[in-house]
């Protein structure tokens, strides 16, 4: 309610502050010579001219465009509106009017209509935005994620969850008489090949040198049988 009232009553000051202001320019271009419909035309071109630029102004607030005639036609509008009011609140012989007010008064139009001209037809600048950040590209972010030396290799699972190796049947006790069999080589399975076969290369890639049967048999928790074995076939 209390805004409603509020709004109400600063239309109702802007109407009479206008009305007055209207009143004012036509009794002083009455007074200086214009006649008729022509002192109605006065208070009309100077509110239009002082309401185009104050538009201008607030078109070009958020530009870097210069506002310089914006300003200067604003103030040429409200200095003729505050004049007539002025000159009409008994400072001014109305039935006798100095030479050079009738001048003021008889070039307004044009003078009004150059500065119409040019506020309505000067180009708009577009308002100045900010620019958004570039957004990194995926395939850049990654490469820049890398790093420029390889990363260390995880300690492999414990042989306990790789397959276990046919464990080789115990022979039979020979005569005595017989030459003892040499020791059977142990089967690797191909999946633990391969991982001791990734684990050499990235010792390789990072030491320079090739993986000797002591690091590699305490890399992957096997026996020293089967690393000999591994380390054999990875020759």
């Amino acid at each position: 309610m209390r805004s409603s009232l509020r709004l109400d009553a600063v239309l109702v000051q802007a109407v009479i502050a206008g009305a007055l202001s209207f009143s004012h320019l036509h009794d002083l271009a009455q007074a200086a010579g214009q006649s008729g419909w022509k002192a109605w035309a006065y208070p009309v071109s100077v509110d239009l001219l002082l309401v185009a630029s104050w538009h201008r102004l607030r078109t070009l607030r958020n530009t870097d465009a210069p506002r310089r005639a914006a300003w200067v036609w604003f103030t040429v509008a409200l200095a003729a509106s505050l004049g007539a009011n002025v000159a009409t609140a008994g400072l001014l012989d109305l039935a006798d009017v100095p030479d050079w007010l009738r001048i003021l008064v008889a070039g307004w139009p044009a003078l009004a209509f150059l500065g119409g001209t040019l506020l309505a037809h000067s180009p708009v600048p577009t308002p100045k935005q900010d620019e958004p950040a570039p957004v990194p590209d995926e395939a850049h972010e990654e490469e820049l994620d890398q790093p420029d030396h390889p990363a260390p290799v995880s300690d492999p699972a414990p042989v306990s969850e790789l397959s276990e190796p046919a464990q080789p049947e115990p022979e039979a006790i020979a005569p005595a008489t017989a030459v003892p069999a040499l020791p059977a080589v142990p089967s690797v399975p191909p999946a633990l090949i391969a991982h001791a076969r990734k684990l050499a290369d990235s010792h390789q890639a990072a030491t320079g040198h090739a993986i000797d049967r002591d690091t590699l048999r305490s890399r992957l928790g096997v026996p020293a049988p089967m690393a000999d074995a591994i380390a054999a076939q990875l020759a």
